[in-house]
């Protein structure tokens, strides 16, 4: 069977070595994680774990069964419609030609983050397929460095 991408969010009580017994469930199973972003929920004593992963459906229906076994887990969400978004962050030289920039963060929902006399660092904020695409063309103009965030995910 095929390998599905699959988008899982988990909320759990916001105490140390929770994070660790996640990863060691899917570790402990032979199942990557793709993508990982941990946040609190605002005035609650509760944590978003986002979690972006492709596999064999038999394994990440037991993954699932499994996170509800761990006891710090409130509720998992892993089914049903999601908003993701992911951000990136490139590093470029102002000594680069830049022309044609501004209609490339116009159209990957970016903008200039930040900027000294020597450097620019450019964001954009989009769904993961389009950030796939932003990094693609700010190649062009030779980066000194990207970083990507984890997704973020929320049920509809």
């Amino acid at each position: 069977m095929k390998d599905k991408r699959r988008l899982i969010s988990v909320i759990v009580l916001n105490e140390h070595g929770v994070l660790s017994r996640i990863v060691g469930l899917f570790s402990g199973r032979g199942y990557n994680i793709d993508s990982l972003t941990v946040a609190p929920v605002p005035n609650t004593e509760f944590s978003r774990v986002s979690i972006v992963t492709s596999g064999d459906v038999k394994v990440f229906e037991q993954i699932v069964k499994q996170l509800y076994k761990l006891i710090p887990i409130y509720k998992v969400i892993e089914d049903g419609e999601f908003v993701e978004k992911e951000m990136a962050l490139v590093k470029i030289s102002l000594l680069e030609n830049l022309s044609g920039l501004d209609a490339v963060l116009k159209s990957y929902n970016g903008s200039v983050a930040n900027s000294n006399d020597e450097i620019l660092i450019v964001m954009a904020c989009d769904d993961s397929l389009r950030i796939d695409s932003f990094v693609k063309t700010m190649k062009k103009y030779n980066p000194i460095d990207i970083v990507r965030s984890g997704s973020v995910i929320m049920e509809m």
